[in-house]
């Protein structure tokens, strides 16, 4: 992506600031029902991209096209559940939410709406970027929400087994974007490019 290209990078950020907004908030709503007042109290029941977004992360995005947010803070110690339960719930939340927002903006496709250019291009990046982080957050690598689900759903001693592999994951995720970005590997084009193409026609219609 050309950086100077206003009209190519502005709705990639717009796209990027809904999804992580709504990403966010999403898992704060799922631990708030669960039981914890952990996220209420630290501000993150909402829908204020400001509240969601990693000074960092808000920095990548600007210059190369992508970014994250903060992660929200739980205690699976309030859960009225078992916490890995919980937790793996609160953790698919995010990506339940991207997935739910992608199909909200990718409406106007499927009903084969008459817009503007603009308008058009503004509501399928949207719709392609959550489904591109709905598909990636669910990769079952620490920190990635995919790794709590995993962790949840897998049997107890198994989950044990592989939980100290959670110190790891931020240092094999930087190495991987590393792999992507520098030497020009894609190695994450490889994991999410499948379940992307499938569900895209799904999403958009086509």
């Amino acid at each position: 992506m050309n950086l100077f290209a206003l009209d190519q990078l502005l709705p990639v950020v717009a796209a990027f600031v809904i999804a992580i907004a709504v990403h966010e908030a999403s898992h704060a709503l799922a631990a708030t029902l669960l039981g914890d007042p952990s996220p209420k109290q630290a501000g993150r029941l909402t829908l204020n991209p400001l509240r969601h977004l990693d000074p960092l992360g808000t920095i990548t995005l600007f210059l190369m096209g992508f970014g994250w947010g903060k992660p929200v803070f739980v205690n699976p110690g309030y859960f009225r559940i078992s916490p890995r339960a919980g937790m793996a719930l609160t953790a698919l939340a995010g990506p339940l939410s991207n997935l739910l927002l992608a199909l909200l903006f990718a409406l106007p496709f499927r009903m084969q709406m008459h817009l503007g250019r603009e308008t058009l291009i503004l509501l399928g990046t949207v719709a392609s970027i959550n489904l591109l982080l709905a598909v990636f957050n669910l990769i079952p690598l620490p920190p990635l929400d995919g790794f709590s689900v995993l962790m949840g759903v897998l049997p107890r001693q198994m989950a044990l087994s592989i939980a100290p592999l959670a110190r790891h994951g931020p240092a094999a995720l930087l190495a991987l974007f590393a792999l992507s970005y520098v030497f020009k590997i894609n190695v994450f084009g490889a994991v999410i490019n499948p379940p992307y193409q499938l569900l895209q026609p799904l999403i958009f219609g086509r």
